[in-house]
């Protein structure tokens, strides 16, 4: 797979040249911008891995996923844990103190900034090309209900109820 990605990015050089840009320079919510579609390409993949379903069945999980209270329980539980480097810290930081102009209409200001601050974290992490660390960080991040929607092995052995079975 790895293969394929440098093989891709190499291609997508040529074609479409384009300045360096340190990634240090971009803004938080340029990084969110981009974290946003990495972050739901990978939970989509994910999804796929369980096998052909309906898109509309596809479309719900992956909103339960990428939803920014879904993000916010995410990025809370990395940094709980001690998951995160103190660089990875600073950007998450960056991105939730960003001063956006809007607002989900599902969640809380403090969810909508912390999911920010996580979709910015994707983005730095995504455009270093550290894919594996993306990985590593949604896998640890995920709680049980995240892991039922992905069709993961539960940790605790108790799967909760989804929104869509109700």
């Amino acid at each position: 797979m790895e293969k394929g990605l440098s093989e891709g990015e190499t291609l997508l050089a040529q074609l479409f040249p384009a300045k360096a840009e340190d990634i240090g320079q971009y803004s938080p919510l340029t990084l969110a911008y981009i974290g946003d579609a990495a972050y739901e390409l990978i939970v989509r993949s994910l999804l796929l891995r369980q096998g052909n379903a309906p898109v509309q069945k596809l479309h719900r999980r992956a909103s339960q996923l990428v939803k920014a209270p879904a993000q916010a329980r995410m990025i809370r539980r990395l940094s709980q844990q001690g998951y995160l480097s103190e660089a990875e810290e600073a950007v998450y930081k960056r991105g939730r103190n960003a001063k956006s102009h809007t607002v989900a209409r599902h969640a809380s200001v403090s969810e909508y900034r912390m999911a920010t601050g996580f979709e910015a974290l994707m983005g730095w992490l995504y455009l270093k090309k550290d894919y594996g660390r993306m990985l590593t960080l949604i896998r640890k991040g995920l709680d049980a209900g995240m892991e039922q929607i992905l069709g993961l092995e539960q940790k605790d052995g108790c799967p909760p109820v989804l929104e869509e079975d109700l």
